[in-house]
């Protein structure tokens, strides 16, 4: 990195210093005193280049890449960074009080120092909010701004000029942040960076940037296969497997680290022995206390560490290759050349007719090559294809020149009988003394192809792969929902891909227990390229059926070229008619005023099994519900034995940290995510003896949580809510005696909860006649109220939950509607002027954002690159940083309106320890010398005691000075190691992103001698 010389202003630096007691003076001076040096400013300081980047949604997310960049920054001097989407501040904390921005602050430097070791100090934070667990792709980038969210993403790849970009996969599947950040986001921003039509506004001005091409891409590709060693070059001999498409490559973890064991650790190894990349990766990973992590105190046993190419524009070595071994092979082509001998910035390209291709029908493939240093002899280009294909002839090429592309072109045909699958098509080129290789995968179908009809997340997903070529997560599930005894519409899409015109049956088998209209149906003259739905209806016959199982279904389609066909996981889930009662209930936890059968909510769907079941948790947890008046009401008696950490009144969030009841409600019954639904979580008891909550000593709160308006719902911080109150009009009552040993009385609690309907975020119903578990009777397709109580357990007193059980019991139930329960309310009807579309979700926007951050400012002024990816700004001019005798005085110009902020620190920015550690000279808090280590030092509110004094503050255009006070313990603790930081943002203009427009700057603290004048002086 270049540091710039300070610009003429700088010579207006402090030359009041202040005098620190016990500093010992030079050359016989009565004291010495502090000044401030020449600063770095992000604006002016060279970004320095980053060769691997990962690509995450939340710190932790990144726990795997701790080991390999430390191996590739030892071994071959790579420099790893990481792009962050969001600081996790949405997450839970097991270790603090800190929530919203505040446990943003603790969660980056959580994430900076598990990487800091491994040499990765560069984690460029996108300021997103991380606002509630889902499983939808589609939601995450409605609430994150699918189009900010790439800029910044595209203006940090082509400020640092990553060569491998390094995620997961895409496919719909887990967090939705997740499939978002590290999934989807890779392709797009790896495209969207090399485009010069996407975000030209970074190609001008201040900052400006050059587009940037990615050559490769490790995100979801996969990895099996046989083979291998545990030791260096640990691909040697492995050979993906046979439905692997992949080229995989590896990196040993036993290597030696520079760092040590100390004397007297608990894991036994020799004092000063090196401790190995596995091990020093795996402590890494594990620094997220707030996440319930714990320190790592054992011996960790070295891997090799594998990722699958899902993507590359340059040369690589084939596995089996001699070269395909070494423990850099990952680099190859991209960071360092390939040994097949083409320069450094060569590419090889392979491009096809597009990723679906049919048994027995011919495509082109075309091979591009261009040299990256000067130009090549000519060679010969051949393809490898599966056994049994039919390929076109190898095509001699008369050079390979570095100013214009050179291709091979070729038609391959598939067997006629092959199967479907994932296929890899190899490409190699031989000229004089060199060879290349690089391959691509695509996807063998069935010339006429049945698929049950995706809708909602997995319609998007197919088509968002399509869209930006990135098949890698493989096609969406097929999957679908029916209630018992209900009947429901199951789409068969047919679709041909031959070159002809294609007719045939479409037959629908199903399991015991359904009935289906028909058993096959047919379809006629399906054009060549054309896709026709055929319709079946199904229905489940037994409407007292608990439900909480998948159901296999399977669609088998002729042709007059054979058949295909494809299975679909059936979620069954319970229904239940809510019937009305005959007064509303009184709210008081006995649950005296329902009528109806109970429902079972004692099914484990998460967690540890209940132990005694029916003692722990689980067996005899009930529900009775019932409507009155336009209200939901509901009493649940919930099978404990230990009561578990009470939460104080501002805690009252995060109910599965604890014991506690959610009821969730879906008032259409077709919400592809949560951000549409009403889920309170009700906590039975907590830790408030004054009663300030307002439902008296040691009273119940609530909460809304990962739904359509999340937040607070009792007592005064319900008016904290954005928009708020989120819930009037709830009542909650408990029934919950505890005994002096923390044993519930009668085993167990209830909780009792009103719930006016005008609160859900739609009109419910009026829903469908009850199922009757026969076609003639019910309603096909019905509308219903989706429903479930989910009770979680805690033994603990550390707010880590246990078990998780529901009346309707698949995994992720918190996030996923279509796998709660069905209930039809019997008589009702919403008001006639109830919105049936919900309203749009209320998504508090919590995040810290990177100018509110010492570390994201120290990072982006002393190494260069905005702040958050966003644009930078050259409004602001610091004229001066003095350090008085109580405080730091920033004087600046600004000539846009914005917020300047200013931080104190003392120590080394780029991390700050996690753990407590006895162990003599242990700077980074990873070893263990005691049982006792392995504590979540105090944070806040000091960043661990390293954040000396802050201030933000609000400007206008002109001249001013902004102030951090420093108190007597601050004034002590400045010294060499310490540095003042400021940031600037522009305020937000119309049209603009918020806070677009920064600027950071890090000045040094220096000791001088009285007489003299330092940098600053």
């Amino acid at each position: 990195m270049r540091r710039k010389r300070a610009t003429p202003w700088v010579a207006l630096l402090a030359t009041c210093a202040l005098a620190v007691p016990g500093v010992a003076a030079a050359q016989g001076a009565a004291t010495s005193q502090l000044d401030v040096g020449d600063p770095s400013v992000a604006v002016e300081t060279d970004r320095e280049k980053i060769d691997v980047m990962g690509i995450y949604a939340h710190p932790d997310d990144d726990a795997g890449f701790t080991t390999p960049c430390g191996v590739w920054h030892d071994r071959y001097g790579v420099r790893c960074g990481i792009i962050m989407a969001t600081r996790g501040e949405g997450g839970s904390n097991s270790v603090g009080s800190e929530s919203g921005p505040d446990l943003g602050l603790r969660r980056e430097n959580e994430d900076r120092t598990s990487h800091v070791r491994s040499g990765t100090v560069d984690i460029f934070n996108l300021d997103r909010v991380d606002f509630f667990y889902n499983t939808s792709a589609p939601l995450t980038a409605e609430v994150w701004d699918a189009t900010e969210t790439l800029r910044r993403t595209v203006r940090i790849i082509r400020e640092t000029r990553p060569e491998i970009l390094v995620g997961s996969n895409p496919a719909p599947r887990g967090h939705g942040n997740h499939q978002y950040a590290q999934g989807r986001m890779v392709w797009e921003a790896a495209a969207a960076a090399a485009d010069p039509t996407m975000f030209p506004e970074q190609l001008t001005g201040l900052g400006a940037v050059e587009p940037w091409q990615v050559k490769k891409i490790l995100a979801g590709g996969q990895t099996n296969g046989a083979g291998g060693t545990q030791a260096p070059r640990c691909m040697d001999g492995f050979v993906p497997a046979a439905d692997n498409p992949f080229t995989v490559v590896g990196t040993w973890t036993g290597f030696d680290s520079p760092y040590t064991w100390a004397e007297g650790n608990l894991a036994g190894q020799p004092a000063g022995s090196p401790k190995t990349w596995a091990q020093v990766g795996r402590e890494g990973a594990r620094a997220h206390p707030t996440q319930a992590r714990t320190m790592v105190k054992d011996v960790v046993a070295p891997t090799c560490q594998r990722y699958g190419v899902s993507q590359s524009v340059v040369p690589m070595q084939p596995n089996g290759t001699d070269a395909a071994a070494n423990d850099d092979a990952v680099l190859y082509g991209a960071v360092v050349a390939d040994p097949g001998g083409m320069p450094l910035g060569s590419t090889m390209t392979l491009a096809n007719g597009g990723y679906f291709q049919a048994a027995g029908e011919p495509f082109d493939l075309t091979v591009t090559l261009r040299s990256g240093d000067g130009d090549l002899a000519g060679g010969e280009v051949r393809l490898d294809v599966p056994a049994g294909w039919d390929v076109s002839d190898p095509v001699v090429v008369d050079a390979v020149p570095d100013d214009a592309d050179t291709r091979a072109s070729f038609v391959v045909t598939p067997a006629a009988d092959a199967q479907p699958s994932r296929y890899r098509i190899g490409a190699h080129f031989t000229g004089d003394g060199v060879t290349a290789y690089n391959d691509t995968r695509f996807e063998l179908v069935p010339p006429v192809e049945g698929r049950f009809q995706r809708t909602g997340n997995s319609a998007e997903y197919d088509a968002w792969a399509a869209a930006n070529d990135a098949h890698v997560g493989g096609r969406s599930p097929a999957i679908g929902t029916i209630g018992a005894g209900e009947s429901v519409t199951v789409p068969v899409e047919v679709t041909n891909r031959s070159s002809q015109a294609q007719s045939g049956d479409v037959a629908l088998e199903v399991p015991e227990g359904f009935t289906a209209d028909a058993a096959s149906r047919p379809y006629a003259d399906l054009g060549a390229g054309e896709t026709t739905t055929v319709d079946f209806v199904v229905t489940h016959t037994d409407p007292s059926d608990p439900g909480g199982r998948n159901e296999t279904f399977t669609a088998t389609t002729t042709s007059g070229l054979g058949s295909s066909s494809e299975d679909m996981d059936l979620f069954l889930v319970p229904s239940v008619v809510v019937p009305q009662l005959g007064a509303a209930p009184v709210v008081d936890g006995a649950g005296d005023d329902y009528a109806g059968t109970a429902i079972d909510v004692g099914t484990r769907w998460e967690g540890d099994a209940c132990e005694p079941d029916g003692t722990d948790c689980g067996a005899g947890s009930t529900a009775q519900v019932g409507w009155f008046d336009d209200a939901f009401y509901a009493h649940v008696r919930v099978t404990d034995d230990v009561a578990s950490a009470a939460a104080p009144p501002e805690r009252c969030f995060g109910h599965w940290l604890v014991d506690s009841v959610e009821l969730l409600l879906d008032p259409r019954g077709d919400s592809p995510d949560t951000s549409s639904t009403f889920k309170l979580g009700m906590f039975p008891f907590t830790d408030d003896p004054q009663g300030t909550n307002g439902n008296g000593p040691d009273g119940p709160c609530w909460s809304r949580d990962a739904d359509n308006h999340q937040g607070f719902s009792t007592g005064p911080l319900a008016d904290t809510v954005e928009q708020g109150p989120n819930a009037p009009g709830v009542e909650v009552a408990v029934s919950a005696d505890r005994d002096a040993s923390g044993a519930y009385a009668g085993g167990g609690y209830a909780v009792e909860v009103k719930i006016p309907l005008e609160d859900l975020p739609a009109a419910v119903g009026p829903t469908s006649t009850a199922p009757q578990g026969d076609e003639a009777a019910n309603t096909v397709d019905p509308t219903y109220l989706g429903l479930n109580v989910t009770p979680y357990d805690s033994d603990t007193q550390d707010f880590i939950g246990a078990t998780r059980t529901a009346w309707s019991a698949f995994g992720s139930q918190q996030s996923e509607p279509h796998r709660w329960g069905h209930a039809y309310l019997d008589g009702y009807a919403p008001p006639a002027d109830r919105p049936v579309e919900p309203s749009a979700p209320v998504i508090p926007d919590t995040a810290l954002q990177g100018v509110e951050s010492p570390q994201t400012v120290y990072q982006s002024a002393a190494r260069g690159g905005t702040i958050s990816g966003v644009q930078p700004s050259d409004a602001l001019t610091v004229r001066s940083v003095k350090i008085k005798k109580d405080a730091a005085r920033i004087s600046y110009q600004v000539a846009e309106p914005g917020t300047v902020r200013a931080f104190v620190w003392d120590g080394d920015p780029r991390f700050v320890p996690v753990w407590t550690s006895s162990c003599a000279g242990d700077v980074y808090g990873f070893s263990a010398c005691s049982d006792e280590d392995g504590a979540a030092p105090p944070w806040a509110p000091d960043m661990g005691g390293h954040l000396l004094g802050t201030v933000s503050a609000e400007v206008d255009a002109g001249k001013g000075t902004v102030t951090v006070p420093l108190g007597a313990e601050a004034r002590a603790a400045l010294g060499e190691d310490s540095l003042v930081l400021v940031s600037y943002a522009d305020s937000p203009s119309d049209g603009a992103a918020p806070g677009d427009g920064v600027n950071a700057w890090s000045f040094p603290v220096e000791r001088r001698v009285p007489g003299h004048v330092g940098q600053g002086g």
